[in-house]
C-alpha cells in the first residue's frame, strides 16, 4: 500500500489481485480437504455444512493473523477475508456430493444391463 501526500492508501492493483487469488486457492484446497475429511469422519448433512463453515472461519481468522489484523494494507475491505471464496467453496463441495449420487443410478443401469447379457 502507498500513500499519496494526502495521506489516502492507495492499493496496487496487481498486489490485490494476487493476494485475493491466494485467498480462493487456500479456500479451495481447504474445501476438499475439509470434504475429505468430513467423509473420513462421517459428517453428512447438516453436520457436514456446518463443518465446512467451521473450517471457513478458521481459514478467515488464519488469514487475519497473517495479515496482523490489518487487512486494508493487503485487501480493500474486509469482506475480501471473511467471505471471498467461501461461497465458491460451497458450490463446489455441493457438486461433489451431488455428481455419485446421480451418475449412481446410471451406473446401476449400465452394470445391470451388461450383467443380463444384453448390449
Amino acid at each position: 500500500m502507498a500513500a499519496t501526500g494526502d495521506d489516502v492508501p492507495i492499493i496496487q492493483a496487481e498486489n490485490l489481485t494476487s493476494n485475493v487469488r491466494s485467498i480462493l486457492y487456500s479456500r479451495t484446497f481447504l474445501s476438499i480437504t475439509g470434504g475429505v475429511v468430513a467423509g473420513i469422519w462421517g459428517f453428512t448433512g447438516l453436520t457436514g455444512f456446518f463443518f465446512y463453515f467451521l473450517i471457513m472461519m478458521v481459514a478467515s481468522l488464519g488469514l487475519l493473523t497473517k495479515s496482523k489484523f490489518s487487512v486494508h494494507t493487503y485487501f480493500d475491505s474486509w469482506s475480501r477475508i471473511l467471505v471471498e471464496g467461501v461461497f465458491g467453496g460451497l458450490m463446489v463441495r455441493i457438486i461433489a456430493i451431488l455428481i455419485p449420487s446421480c451418475c449412481s443410478g446410471h451406473l446401476r443401469m449400465i452394470l445391470s444391463t451388461s450383467s443380463d447379457g444384453r448390449s
